[in-house]
């Protein structure tokens, strides 16, 4: 078993090291000009209508990633057996680091391509947002119930 949640792990911080890095490569690309910056400052329906879908996105996939990982752990994943239940943890965790990344680079994409702030605080909610999935031993093993289920082994 401790294979398992050490590989567990293992992936999951590489998992999150990814939303940092890829978010870090967008902003680096949009700097050094070798993505587009300010091609939507003229048009300004076009920048709010993309502040506003920023926005949304950003409102919508930040409690929906952190509701819903808690919903699939009390209601689908404690139930499982330990091997599937690892498994299914994991795919969770993915979706609401992918439903984090997603919300992320699309607001900073907006702040880039409208050069308003909006995106950027947006992404920066995003990004204080995701330092509640950082993964950690004490925190997998509370949320897999691995301690309850060890004492029912003993």
């Amino acid at each position: 078993m401790e294979k398992e949640i050490a590989q567990l792990l293992k992936c999951l911080k590489i998992e999150y090291a990814l939303l940092w890095v890829l978010c870090l490569v967008l902003i680096v690309l949009y700097e050094y000009d070798i993505l587009p910056q300010g091609i939507f400052t003229d048009d300004v329906r076009t920048g709010y209508m993309l502040q506003v879908c920023g926005i949304l996105l950003a409102v919508g996939l930040i409690p929906l990633s952190l509701r819903l990982f808690s919903l699939s752990l009390t209601k689908y994943v404690r139930t499982l057996p330990l091997v599937e239940a690892v498994k299914s943890y994991r795919r969770w965790n993915e979706v609401r680091v992918c439903l984090l990344l997603v919300a992320a680079l699309v607001n900073l994409s907006v702040y880039y391509w409208t050069m308003d702030t909006t995106g950027v605080l947006c992404a920066g909610m995003v990004l204080v947002a995701s330092l509640f999935c950082v993964p950690g031993r004490e925190r997998v093993v509370s949320e897999l119930d691995l301690q309850r289920n060890e004492e029912r082994a003993q």
